[in-house]
């Protein structure tokens, strides 16, 4: 049962997002759906309806966890909230823990996108309105696949949808990692001994610069890609990922390539807080960011 503030404050988020009806959805969960198979595993998705409303729109949610640990459920709390508000999320697994995972997880993120659009009508989606969000190195994934999804498509042709576009709207990213090389030179003063980037490409840039290029959704900032917008999130404190090496840097990128960009600083903040409990902690991080990402995404999806 949700506390008498927690559940005005999801109706004070309808109100500034401009809801008209300011409604609160009653939610249904569709756990560990298998959203697709890839080298024997199956990857599983958490599906959060809001009741009640036809064709949803729908956001993908992608994990961090620099690409080596994380789950799905680190996107209960955001699963539950958003729809209550009228938006489905599907919170999904994809493959990490093994060095080189790059860029399997991509085609993980790409299925699950593909496994919405195709399955919308069952789920009463709107296979027109999906977009995604990502914190850390899910919004490297996030943001990897809305504006680069077409270049990977050399494996996994046989999956059952590899033939539904992939497109997405927006991309909704906390703290994200957009410069490959960027975070491998950041990571050797802040973790000499585990370079997550490294680990998650399988070769460092002295061996393979190219990789680096690749993996990087800055390097596909450019003028075809302004279809899709970005609502980039941060704190001033992070100490994992540099917000002017990364968010900061790509927001100049996608701004000169005329996609349409904004950015949230939340002043203190450092990793990671995007996925604790907030609805009844008013004046945490991810509190403060909720009006303009609803706006945002009123206005974007």
């Amino acid at each position: 049962m949700l506390s008498m503030l927690a559940r005005g404050a999801v109706l004070v988020v309808l109100v500034v997002a401009g809801s008209a009806a300011a409604a609160e959805y009653e939610t249904a969960n569709r756990a560990d759906l298998v959203f697709a198979e890839h080298d024997g595993a199956k990857l599983l998705g958490d599906l959060y309806l809001p009741k009640g409303k036809s064709k949803a729109p729908v956001l993908i949610a992608v994990h961090g966890g620099g690409w080596q640990t994380g789950s799905k459920q680190y996107y209960r709390y955001w699963g539950l909230f958003l729809a209550r508000a009228g938006y489905a999320v599907f919170a999904i697994d994809y493959r990490v823990g093994k060095p080189g995972m790059f860029p399997a997880a991509v085609y993980d993120t790409k299925a699950a996108i593909q496994f919405i659009r195709a399955n919308a009508a069952e789920f009463d989606l709107d296979p027109d309105r999906i977009g995604l969000v990502g914190d850390s190195a899910g919004a490297q994934l996030a943001a990897l696949t809305a504006l680069a999804g077409d270049h990977f498509n050399t494996a996994y042709r046989d999956d059952p949808n590899a033939a539904v576009p992939a497109s997405v709207k927006c991309v909704v990213g906390f703290y994200g990692i957009y410069d490959m090389y960027a975070q491998w030179m950041h990571d050797l003063t802040v973790r000499p001994n585990d370079n997550i980037v490294e680990k998650f490409l399988g070769a460092s840039p002295m061996q393979n610069r190219r990789l680096y290029f690749d993996a990087s959704p800055v390097s596909y900032a450019t003028m075809d890609h302004n279809q899709v917008r970005f609502l980039l999130i941060h704190g001033t404190d992070d100490d994992v990922v540099d917000a002017t090496t990364q968010s900061g840097a790509f927001l100049a990128a996608l701004k000169h390539a005329g996609i349409s960009a904004r950015r949230i600083v939340i002043p203190g903040a450092g990793h990671s807080w995007a996925l604790d409990p907030f609805e009844s902690e008013p004046r945490s991080y991810a509190a403060q960011a909720i009006p303009q990402l609803m706006r945002f995404l009123e206005s974007s999806l």
